[in-house]
C-alpha cells in the first residue's frame, strides 16, 4: 500500500468506468495508511482527459476556485469528508462528498464522485445537496444500482455518526490552513 509523505504533492484522479475523467494536484497533510488528509488550494489546475462518457461536469473550469479544502479519505469509506475555508482561513463548513472508496497508487489516489453531498454548517444544521443527481447518474449509466445502495448506506452511516455526535473526523475540528 502506498503511504504519502506530508508536504508532498500527489494527484487526485476522478475515474469513471476505469478511465481518468479529471485529475488535479493536492498536497498531503497527513497519511497514516488508514486516513489520508490532503489539501486542495485555490488555483489548483484541472486536467480533463478525453473520455468515452463525454465531458466532465466541471470541464468548463480550469482550476479550483477560491476556497481552501481539507479532504479526509478513510480507507474503504464510500465518502470523503471535506473541511472548507475561505482564503483568509475562516472555517465555512464541513462537506461530505459521497464517492467511491479511494484506491492508492504511485502518483496519487483514485475515486469517483457519486453526486450526493451533505453540507454540515458550523451551527450543526445539515443540508443535503444534489439528491436527484444520484438517480440521474444511475439512469445515465455513470453508476449502477449497487453503487446507489452503497451510497445510501454510507449516507445512513454518516447521519448516524452525526446524530450520535461521534463522527470519526471530529479529531480534525481544530485543523486550520
Amino acid at each position: 500500500m502506498w503511504i504519502y509523505e506530508p508536504g508532498s504533492s500527489i494527484q487526485r484522479f476522478e475515474v469513471l468506468h476505469e478511465q481518468v475523467w479529471m485529475q488535479h494536484p493536492v498536497t498531503v497533510v497527513s497519511d497514516d495508511g488508514a486516513t489520508l488528509a490532503v489539501r486542495l488550494d485555490p488555483g489548483s489546475g484541472f486536467t480533463f482527459p478525453p473520455h468515452p462518457f463525454g465531458a466532465h461536469p466541471w470541464s468548463s473550469h480550469a482550476a479550483w476556485g477560491s476556497t481552501v479544502v481539507l479532504q479526509l479519505h478513510r480507507t474503504g469509506d464510500h465518502y470523503g469528508v471535506w473541511k472548507f475555508f475561505d482564503r483568509a482561513g475562516t472555517f465555512l463548513h464541513w462537506y461530505v462528498n459521497f464517492e467511491a472508496p479511494i484506491v492508492r497508487g504511485r502518483e496519487g489516489f483514485e475515486t469517483d464522485d457519486h453526486g450526493l453531498d451533505l453540507i454540515v454548517h458550523p451551527d450543526g444544521r445539515r443540508e443535503w445537496k444534489d439528491v436527484a443527481d444520484l438517480h440521474w447518474q444511475r439512469v445515465t449509466g455513470r453508476i449502477d444500482e449497487g453503487t446507489v445502495g452503497r451510497v445510501l448506506a454510507a449516507a445512513a452511516d454518516v447521519t448516524a455518526q452525526l446524530d450520535a455526535n461521534a463522527h470519526w473526523w471530529s479529531r480534525w475540528d481544530g485543523w486550520t490552513p
